[in-house]
């Protein structure tokens, strides 16, 4: 079965939101990928409590791994591929750990963008000075490994720039493992300020990617960018922003805007897949998936 057959699917929510609720330190730079080998059994448990409020999808610790970040901390590459590897494998374990209801949930290998393994918030940015060509030598190796994981798609997420996103049609381009693309983004713009009809247009053609969206944007923003997605192909169309909050200096401020019902109104302008990003939780997946049930 297809991933985006059927009835709208419910992708999971904030796994390193999750991980901190647990009482896990993400402030390494590496973020949640440290954990693959610090404390690997608080990943599943994380993924599994998604998965038991309502998500068919489990998004792997490997938003920002890098081999670059990995080699920072002193974990050489054949290590760094092994707990890339892994992130797979824990996902895989807590789908394994739930009882079956007749309905299939799945394994979304993460890749977050290059400004992420920066780790200095220029995944919100974009304009990273690098070319085309270099974005996609820079994503091409990490790829390989996720491809060859086992996951069942691909998350090419939060791109916050049409550029690195047309790197990313290049990298993944003729490898055997589906992948899905969202940008992050400010309005009906990329957050490095491109039209998002020309962004949706960058990967529209591309026969490997299957799906396309907008995630770790503002829950507001997500149904004009649906709209737009609409009007540029007929690819599905995945929306999993965050609750709403600013990151400001490594910091969440403000209040949570996530509103479950909103997915509602997601739907209906064309949504085939609905989730959170970071800081919702599974109670607010729970929520989600309750406001979208069919009747």
């Amino acid at each position: 079965m297809n991933l985006f057959d059927g009835p709208a699917v419910v992708l999971d929510g904030g796994l390193a939101t999750e991980l901190e609720r647990r009482g896990n330190d993400l402030s390494d730079a590496l973020w949640s990928a440290r954990l693959l080998a610090d404390a690997p059994d608080e990943i599943t448990a994380a993924h599994r409590a998604f998965f038991r409020a309502g998500a068919r999808v489990a998004t792997t610790a490997t938003y920002q791994a890098s081999f670059d970040g990995f080699a920072a901390r002193g974990i050489e590459h054949a290590a760094a591929e092994r707990l890339m590897r892994r992130a797979v494998e824990l996902a895989d374990a807590a789908r394994a750990d739930l009882p079956s209801d007749g309905k299939e949930r799945w394994i979304a290998a993460s890749a977050g963008p290059y400004g992420a393994a920066l780790a200095d918030g220029s995944e919100y940015r974009g304009r990273y000075g690098l070319s085309v060509a270099e974005l996609a030598e820079w994503h091409s190796p990490r790829l390989d490994v996720l491809c060859d994981a086992g996951a069942d798609v691909l998350a090419l997420e939060t791109v916050p720039d049409a550029d690195e996103a047309e790197a990313l049609v290049q990298a993944i381009a003729g490898r055997s493992v589906p992948a899905w693309l969202t940008y992050t983004i400010d309005g009906e713009r990329t957050r490095a300020g491109q039209p998002l009809a020309e962004a949706f247009a960058v990967v529209a053609e591309s026969p490997d990617i299957v799906a396309v969206g907008v995630n770790c944007c503002a829950p507001t923003d997500v149904e004009a960018a649906i709209t737009i997605a609409r009007t540029v192909t007929d690819k599905p169309v995945l929306a999993y922003p965050n609750s709403g909050e600013g990151w400001v200096g490594r910091h969440w401020t403000g209040r949570s805007t996530f509103d479950a019902d909103l997915a509602k109104g997601w739907l209906a302008a064309g949504a085939n897949a609905v989730g959170g990003c970071c800081r919702v939780t599974p109670d607010d997946i729970s929520r989600l998936a309750d406001a979208v049930r069919p009747d």
